[in-house]
This record gives C-alpha cells, structure tokens and sequence, in this order.
C-alpha cells in the first residue's frame, strides 16, 4: 500500500468490507444472477418464483446493484455484462464455485483469534453432505482459478521435449490438460486422492484428453507414485503441509523423475522476510485456520526444500502471475 495510505475512514472501510462479501456470497449462493442473465425480473417477481421474501429480496438486489453487479430501472433488475459473463451458473467462465468456497472458509476466518492463540485449525465440524458440498466447490473453484492462470502459465513454461508429465495433487488436472494442449508429444499422469477422481475425469472428457491422461488415485503423503516422467508438476501442494512434509514430498516427486527431469512448484511466494506480498501473507493466516501444519512458503524456504530433495540449477522462472504466485524449477542431476 502506497505511503500514507491509512486514515481513521479507510480503516473502518477495511473492518466492513465484509458486508460486501456477505452480498455477493448470498447472491451467489442463492442463485440470484442466473434468472437475472435472461429476463429482467422485479423483486416481486422473482421473490415469487423462489419462495423468497419480496422485503429481503429486494434489498439485496438493490445492494447488488449498488456494488454494479445488477442493474435497475423503475422496479426491475437485470444482470450486468460482468455478472453475465462470470456470475451465471450457465456461463462457461461461471466464478460461482469460487465464491462458494470463500464461502465455506468464512466460519474459520470468525475464529482467527483463537487460531492464533493455540496454533491450531479451527475448521468447524460439517456433516457428510457439506463436506461433499465444501468438496465440489473447493474442487470446481481451484477449477475456475486454474482455467485462467493455466492457459498462461503453459504458455510461459518450456516443455518442449518433455514426454511424461506427473501432475502431483493435480485434481481436476486443469494444468495437465493445458500443458499437454500445449505440447502435442506430452502425457500426463495426474495423482490425487481417489475421490478427485470423478472431477477430473469429467474434466478431461470435456477437453478430449482422456487418451492423453490418466487418473492414478492415492495419497501423495503415504502411497508411492507409479511410473517414471521427465517432468513433474506440484500447483499449490506444498502450502497444504508443513516443512518435514513438504520435504517428503518433493523427494517423492524427484525420486519419479528420469535424470535431466524437471520439477516445477508452483505456490503463492512470500519475500525472503516472509512479510510481503499481501495475498501470501493473508493466504498463510488461511493455511493456519485449516490446516495442522501448513503454511504460504518463501521463495529462499523452497529453494531449500528443492535443494534439499536432490535437485540442481534451481531457479524461478520469469512469469507473471496473479496473487503473488511463481514458479520455481529444478532439475535431478
């Protein structure tokens, strides 16, 4: 943040900011764009179709046309371009399995505090279907992040060569496909716990790469990884774990590798005093509320961790990426 940025009226901005999240997670939840993409609906009007309170109703469409995700003209409301394009469960670019997973994380988020007193997860206990519920939207939420940032990434990533790919924790195997789309000689082998397995095959049904990659279940912390690659690919794994495991991991992952094979971790990077970037540093405190050990990682930690697991010529790669992520790679002797 710029020099001077704090004020008493910026800092009381950022305490309530979260009544914008709860409108936007309540509209999202409640399905409140999809009817509004086709027909412009007054409040009475479509209170009626879901069995919905016209008053409540209409106030939060009114605050979702105050934050310009609707639009309303006398006392009817419509979508917005925006909210068309990534608020519509029919849209192909649809954010709302994102949204529902901050969603899912706001009851953790309440019991910061006592996270941080007792260096515990606070993650509250949810029933079978929520779980399944919290699962699907994590899953297709890592899938609407992944659909923007992987098409990038294999483009900035040198595979050239590179006949074997291990996606390590890939669940629905967003960056497999995207590399192999990239590099007609590559397939893929993505390794996730077994019930990942419905998402990603469906995943690759639909980018017609079922021929090209393949499924194999089990758990990176215990199972061993079948097969031999020359490349393997760790998205956003390690910050799930702490360092022992972390380091378990890669010398897994390594141990895949055939000589001159190359490892590729791809985290949200903290700077070396690990205070910086914002995104990382918050995503950290989110690891804490979830997780028994795991942690946002600096980029001199993972060198080591790399180093560590055998590999050589470690460097990160020039790529620009959203939230503080970068890639860093290193290849087995």
């Amino acid at each position: 943040m710029p020099a001077g940025f704090w004020n008493p009226a910026e800092l009381l901005k950022l305490s309530g900011s979260y009544w914008n999240t709860c409108a936007l997670h309540a509209g999202v939840k409640l399905d409140i764009f999809s009817p509004l993409c086709a027909e412009t609906l007054s409040a009475a009007e479509l209170a009626a179709r879901r069995g919905f309170s016209v008053r409540g109703l209409a106030m939060l469409l009114d605050a979702l046309t105050a934050l310009e995700l609707l639009t309303k003209e006398g006392e009817r409301y419509a979508a917005t371009d925006f909210a068309r394009e990534f608020l519509d469960r029919a849209a192909p670019s649809y954010l709302g399995h994102m949204v529902m997973h901050h969603h899912h994380l706001m009851a953790s988020w309440e019991r910061l505090d006592e996270a941080v007193r007792t260096g515990a997860p606070v993650r509250r206990s949810v029933s079978h279907e929520a779980e399944d519920e919290e699962r699907e939207s994590f899953l297709l939420g890592m899938f609407n992040l992944a659909m923007f940032v992987a098409p990038r990434v294999a483009e900035q990533v040198d595979l050239s060569g590179r006949k074997r790919l291990l996606d390590l924790g890939g669940g629905p195997g967003t960056y497999a496909i995207h590399f192999c789309r990239e590099n007609p000689d590559l397939q893929g082998v993505i390794f996730d716990l077994a019930t990942t397995r419905p998402f990603a095959e469906k995943t690759l049904a639909r980018f017609d790469m079922s021929e090209r990659i393949r499924f194999a279940a089990g758990d990176f912390r215990h199972d061993a990884i079948p097969g031999s690659f020359d490349v393997a690919w760790l998205s956003h794994v390690l910050h799930g774990e702490g360092p022992d495991e972390c380091a378990q991991m890669l010398a897994k992952a390594a141990a895949t590798l055939e000589s001159g094979g190359m490892l590729l971790v791809q985290e949200f990077v903290l700077d070396g005093n690990r205070a910086a970037p914002l995104f990382p540093a918050l995503f950290s405190l989110n690891m804490l509320l979830v997780t028994r050990n795991g942690q946002a990682y600096s980029e001199p930690e993972i060198r080591r961790l790399m180093a560590g697991a055998g590999l050589k010529r470690i460097e990160r790669l020039p790529t620009e990426l959203p939230n503080g992520a970068g890639i860093i790679a290193g290849f087995k002797a």
